[in-house]
């Protein structure tokens, strides 16, 4: 599943190059979803020398509006490995997660240019910090700290200011299992429901759900009811993806190679609906699941495989929310860390770590199905995209 020496110069400079291939109901899909196309696009990647890392920072890329091609407007190189980002949709501000360093960055965005400058850092009052979230108000975000087992809080200023750290929560429990990965607590992400009610973390190292209310008077987390929910040992929940229009979240297990289906009641308690595998029944290789998404549509649900390097295409019963899987497109790249849909919809793009790719996908919309259109972005070791 690697990736041709011809297609490599085709998108040297960190550029997307080659012709989308859209056809019928994806074509449609894409025209319709003009309105939402972005025109930016920021990648974090990791550079530290204890991780062998050749990534450049952040790097900032405007998206033309015609050939959908990609141009990096600036990189961010001396900024130490910024994993995870977030876009503030109000505000024109950009966050960042800093794993090693420790910390958490806001800045600014040049609506003309799309070029970042530091607002200001605060400490993530925890060890490797690997995912972030901005609340609905807009008034404070919320930090996973994979190394230490803690969920942090921080109050954000009028202009997108980090101001002070307003909870810092420990999360407790019987680790799970596996002996290298489940030795302590590991939140690995920590989105906010639908709504911004609940934030709701999955925790690879206790095989647990957890889940808070957000006091968004005080940036406090308060425990739900039940606070948590057990998952089957070994399986290491990584991440969660919720169905925009119905009840259902949907967490790919990176440790057991699986994706549950959960129904998330009105006090946010989870109710596990179903499992399955995220790899092919044939492939008898070895895996860990990474990334999840689901479409606007709700219809379709994508997660990203490393080691069998691909993305399985999952439709999503529309009154049950249960799984079948469809198919699984290679990402053309070794170890997508990453997979995420870009604002419209119509595209989805899979960041593989190790072969220092983002490969974009046209989505047929109808279908749920994925076409490599050609173009590809050159980066170095990439974590995450985001679009504004």
């Amino acid at each position: 599943m690697g990736m041709s020496a011809a297609a490599i110069a085709a998108a040297a400079g960190g550029r997307l190059a080659g012709a989308s291939r859209a056809t019928g109901a994806s074509q449609a899909g894409t025209e319709q979803a003009t309105s939402r196309a972005p025109r930016f696009a920021y990648v974090g990647s990791f550079t530290s020398e204890a991780r062998k890392a050749r990534g450049d920072g952040i790097s900032a890329y405007r998206i033309d509006p015609e050939s959908r091609r990609w141009a990096r407007v600036q990189a961010l190189n001396k900024e130490v490995n910024p994993g995870y980002l977030a876009v503030d949709p109000k505000r024109p501000v950009l966050y960042a997660v800093h794993a090693e360093a420790n910390h958490v960055s806001a800045f600014s965005v040049n609506d003309t240019t799309g070029e970042l400058t530091l607002i200001n850092r605060q400490s993530c009052g925890g060890d490797n910090p690997v995912h972030l979230a901005l609340d609905a108000t807009g008034r404070f975000l919320v930090v996973a700290n994979y190394g230490s087992g803690s969920v942090a809080v921080f109050r954000v200023g009028d202009g997108g200011s980090l101001e002070s750290r307003t909870d810092l929560v420990s999360l407790q429990g019987e680790p799970g299992p596996h002996r290298a990965e489940q030795s302590a607590p590991h939140p690995h992400q920590c989105p906010l429901s639908p709504g911004g009610r609940f934030v709701i973390v999955p925790d690879k190292g206790l095989d647990r759900l957890f889940v808070f209310k957000l006091d968004t008077a005080k940036g406090t987390l308060l425990p739900a009811d039940p606070p948590s929910m057990k998952t089957r040992s070994g399986a290491g929940p990584r991440h969660i993806a919720f169905n925009p229009h119905l009840p259902y979240a949907y967490v790919i297990n990176e440790l057991d190679s699986s994706v549950a289906v959960y129904r998330v009641g009105e006090s946010g308690a989870l109710q596990p609906l179903q499992i399955l595998p995220s790899v092919p029944a044939t492939f008898t290789g070895d895996n860990t699941g990474a990334a999840i998404d689901a479409a606007p549509s709700g219809r379709f649900v994508y997660v990203s495989n490393r080691g069998h390097d691909s993305i399985g295409i999952f439709r999503a019963d529309e009154s049950t929310g249960l799984l079948t899987p469809i198919a699984w497109e290679p990402t053309k790249g070794a170890t997508p860390r990453f997979i995420g849909l870009d604002p419209s919809g119509a595209r989805l793009y899979a960041a593989n770590q190790r072969a220092d790719t983002i490969v974009e996908f046209d989505v047929n919309t109808a279908s749920g199905l994925l076409t490599a259109t050609g173009r590809i972005v050159i980066t170095g070791m990439p974590v995450c995209v985001v679009w504004r």
